[in-house]
């Protein structure tokens, strides 16, 4: 069984102007791992999702979940009153 780590990697590098290469050089980590982890071929140890999640400084539920993100702006996502990762830590 292969369990998959969903992540908003990519989301919060664009949103923030972020190249993969700048991400891995603060982690210390190569800057292909960056790849793998967004494109869902790589699940990170616990260390390195902790990492991440205070590198963009968010909650680490903001970058990895079990289940599939919902889309920002769908209906699932506005029913439930989720706020994007943007949005976290204001207001």
């Amino acid at each position: 069984m292969s369990e998959v780590i969903y992540n908003r990697i990519a989301m919060l590098r664009a949103e923030r102007g972020i190249s993969r290469r700048q991400l891995a050089d603060a982690l210390k980590v190569h800057y292909q791992t960056i790849g793998y982890l967004e494109r869902g071929e790589y699940s990170p140890s616990l260390y390195l999702a902790l990492k991440i999640a205070e590198y963009f400084d968010v909650p680490v539920e903001v970058v990895f979940s079990t289940k599939p993100f919902p889309r920002l702006g769908s209906e699932e996502t506005n029913h439930r009153g989720n706020r994007a990762p943007s949005d976290v830590g204001q207001g």
